[in-house]
């Protein structure tokens, strides 16, 4: 199966971002033809410092590749190396009614949490569309957020499919219900743009301390917890297996510890987990220019799926 996703350049990746996309990358990659860009287009929406996109970029490049993005099984490129998706952004913006972007309910969440409203994020639903149909797509891993934008892709399709042909392949979301949703420091989603988030290549330090922000109870030491909705129970969970969960579960409920004692574990999960990509990390660091080659390839294979589709959807409408 061709998969495809992406993450914005948008700051610093996180835990959600690892158990939501990019943990799941590298178990798909074993089994799919799996393709994955860095979406800095989409950053566009947020960005105000060029210097600043441009550093998140080679940033998560990194990243993906320390937590075990392979290049020789992934393609893996950078959004804006593979322009042909703007002009299929523009060209799918004729088949999208203003009522379909009118309900996303992405859009309405981001302007309500006071992100400024500009046609680049009210059309962001058509570039995601452009992404994703460009590569003749199959399955799109997402958030539960995310399905929706899914949806509307294939709305997008079947209307160009209807007036001119079978051009592009109806994708299918898939969502991880585990990790479709994963809490930050408040218990709301975790997201930069939340600033709620705990990074994932924080030193131990500042990481204890970001763990020591997560909202919990006021249930004081020597009585039981509940660890029904509790946000560090419902991280912590994200590195454990159902054995090590019920030992945890039942850990709270003895009374014998504290919420400091789980905000202390749930630190040494998240380093332990780590530990490989950290190092990966350091030597990707020092070789900046095999980063920069991997990237270059990845979008030279994208590229070259996409100029065909291009060709395709030029002779349908016209256009060649």
């Amino acid at each position: 199966m061709r998969v495809l996703t992406g993450i914005q350049a948008s700051g610093k990746l996180h835990i959600g971002n690892y158990f939501g996309a990019m943990k799941p990358m590298v178990e798909l990659q074993e089994e799919n033809e799996l393709f994955t860009f860095i979406a800095n287009y989409h950053s566009l929406t947020t960005s105000k410092d060029a210097d600043t996109l441009r550093q998140y970029t080679i940033d998560a490049a990194v990243d993906y590749l320390s937590v075990g993005i392979d290049p020789n099984k992934t393609t893996f490129w950078v959004q804006s190396h593979v322009p042909e998706v703007l002009e299929l952004y523009w060209i799918l913006s004729k088949f999208t009614p203003m009522g379909l972007l009118e309900r996303a309910h992405s859009y309405k969440d981001k302007v309500a949490k006071g992100i400024s409203a500009n046609h680049a994020l009210f059309s962001y639903p058509v570039l995601m569309a452009a992404d994703i149909l460009m590569l003749d797509t199959e399955i799109v891993p997402v958030g539960k957020d995310q399905i929706q934008h899914v949806e509307m892709t294939r709305d997008i399709a079947t209307k160009f499919n209807n007036e001119y042909g079978e051009i592009f392949v109806l994708p299918e979301h898939k969502v991880a219900e585990e990790v479709a949703t994963i809490p930050g420091i408040d218990g709301q989603k975790m997201s930069k743009s939340y600033d709620n988030a705990i990074d994932l290549f924080m030193d131990e330090k500042p990481l204890q301390k970001r763990c020591n922000k997560i909202i919990s109870s006021s249930t004081p030491l020597g009585e039981p917890l509940e660890w029904e909705d509790d946000n560090i129970y419902a991280l912590a969970a994200l590195f454990l297996d159902d054995a090590q969960k019920q030992e945890l579960q039942a850990r709270y409920k003895s009374g014998k510890e504290g919420y400091g004692h789980f905000k202390k574990y749930l630190k040494e999960l998240i380093w332990e987990e780590l530990g490989e990509a950290r190092e990966k990390r350091e030597y990707y660091l020092s070789h900046m220019d095999e980063v920069n080659d991997i990237l270059a390839m990845g979008a030279k294979k994208a590229s070259k799926i996409a100029s065909r589709k291009m060709q395709d959807v030029r002779v349908a409408i016209g256009l060649n």
